[in-house]
């Protein structure tokens, strides 16, 4: 960057460089915190990204982290990966001392005493925390419509979703709120935002990255990733994630192994051929296929090829995460911590109320399913159904992966749709994740990488799938859709979507 653009300018580069620029003292840490806080400040009211701003707090960081790399530039201790660079964090990641509501009511107010593991990797990187962001409550939904304060708009479009349910993340990395963020993908959380915002995102291999202070949905399923402007920082920030947590039993000690250089010649790319349908946007289909002769001139061999079991992905993802989240959210009931009525007549009315005002509908509708999924008489023919489903499901990828190195296809049926389009139909609601929650089901990881724009100015995602800790096939591949696709640096003019929202 050059001295003589704009601090806005800070706040359109990609993690890794901004963070070279402050070890070059190029750029102070508090001149880019205050051009993120900027920025926020003109625009969220339209996105509506945020749902807690450190605005003092942040610069307060911003000139600690200068402090540092001072002291390194001064012949002291060098400083860590991204000391200096403003970050945002996912609302249900328990951060100490800074609201963590899982934008809903039940939680308003609560401050955890303790920050999540991930959170505490990334302050250990030097990042400056410059907020929290809203989300589908509870992690609940796939268009981020569900948040009980407000809803997120996309910012290429503010009549638009931004996905869900880590809407917020997608949209401030996208919208130059923050230089990355932290999500948190169940069954496409992290995927589906990142595809409609034109961001990397990634959700890791089961166990790779700690769930420790990761307030649960369903816990064999949630996972922690970052959203990027790029394939390399969406590697550098699951690499500072990645690794064994004492904290998490489910953990694994697996580091991240750098590879997006390490180009795509040789790799075996399969296509699922149920992807590609009538039933998916054109667009979306042809970008598919350009992504594809992209990875062959590189080397890639790509071929078509059938992924057994998707009809099953889809009720098995639900009647799984609904039956976690049942157990999981049992936990909210106003005694010890959570929302209380103010009035009730009996410890049964105590929790009744309490529960029935603190949960939003989509999050009410999600207890009643696993309630009654799990309960006697019904737990065989549902619960245990899907788990034996679920167990076809990873058979069915393991199968695949034996003949191929990495799967390509859409994250989403279309491009973002508008707000308020299916809020109405809970299951075309559902149906968004059909290309998603397999990989979750499975426990491996899956990116959704930027590849084009739709007739509409819309971005489109394509998905990464891989072996389980298979995330640097992943990253080369994505390496080579990002040098192909020519979307990064690409990006959206919030002045028209502060109009077109006006103009809703």
């Amino acid at each position: 960057m050059n001295r003589s653009e704009g601090p806005e300018d800070l706040c359109r580069i990609d993690a890794l460089a901004l963070a070279g620029l402050l070890k070059l003292r190029e750029v102070s840490s508090v001149e880019a915190t205050r051009a993120f806080l900027d920025r926020i400040a003109r625009y969220d009211g339209t996105v509506g990204a945020f749902l807690h701003v450190r605005t003092e707090d942040a610069l307060k960081d911003a000139e600690s982290a200068q402090r540092t790399l001072d002291a390194a530039a001064s012949g002291g201790p060098e400083a860590p990966a991204f000391c200096g660079v403003p970050v945002a964090l996912k609302d249900n990641l328990s951060t100490k001392g800074i609201p963590t509501t899982c934008a809903s009511k039940m939680l308003e107010g609560y401050l955890p005493p303790y920050d999540a593991t991930a959170v505490e990797r990334v302050k250990a990187s030097g990042a400056v925390v410059l907020g929290k962001l809203n989300m589908d409550e509870f992690a609940m939904g796939s268009s981020n419509e569900n948040s009980s304060v407000k809803p997120v708009r996309n910012p290429w479009d503010a009549t638009r979703v931004p996905g869900g349910s880590s809407g917020g993340s997608a949209a401030a990395a996208a919208a130059g709120f923050a230089a990355f963020t932290l999500g948190s993908d169940t069954g496409g959380s992290i995927r589906l935002p990142a595809a409609f915002c034109g961001v990397v995102g990634l959700k890791p291999t089961y166990g790779s990255v700690s769930r420790y202070g990761l307030v649960a949905f369903a816990s064999s399923l949630d996972q922690i990733g970052p959203l990027t402007r790029s394939v390399a920082d969406a590697e550098s920030v699951f690499g500072l994630l990645a690794g064994r947590d004492p904290h998490d039993a489910t953990s694994v000690d697996r580091p991240a192994t750098a590879s997006a250089t390490r180009g795509v010649k040789g790799l075996r790319v399969g296509i699922p051929r149920e992807f590609l349908t009538d039933a998916v946007q054109p667009e979306v289909r042809d970008t598919v296929r350009r992504a594809a002769a992209w990875l062959s001139a590189e080397g890639a061999t790509c071929v078509e090829c059938a992924l057994p079991a998707v009809d099953y992905w889809i009720p098995a993802y639900y009647v799984v995460s609904s039956a976690e989240a049942s157990s999981n959210l049992a936990r909210f009931d106003g005694v010890r911590y959570g929302h209380r009525a103010g009035t009730y007549d009996s410890i049964a009315s105590m929790y009744s109320r309490s529960r029935s005002e603190g949960f939003g509908a989509e999050v009410k509708r999600r207890i009643l399913l696993g309630t009654f999924v799990l309960s006697a008489g019904y737990h065989d023919a549902y619960y245990g159904s899907a788990q034996k489903a679920r167990a076809h499901i990873r058979a069915g990828f393991e199968g695949v992966f034996r003949d191929h190195d990495v799967l390509l296809s859409p994250v989403a049926p279309q491009t973002a749709f508008r707000l308020g389009e299916k809020s109405g139909d809970p299951l075309q609601m559902y149906l968004q994740d059909i290309c998603t929650v397999g990989a979750s089901l499975a426990g491996i990881p899956a990116l959704s990488v930027p590849a084009g724009f739709d007739g509409e100015g819309l971005p489109i995602g394509l998905q990464l799938t891989g072996p389980a800790f298979s995330e640097n096939v992943l990253f080369a591949a994505a390496g080579c859709i990002e040098r192909s696709a020519g979307c990064l640096g690409r990006f959206p003019d919030l002045d028209r979507a502060v109009a077109s929202a006006k103009g809703a």
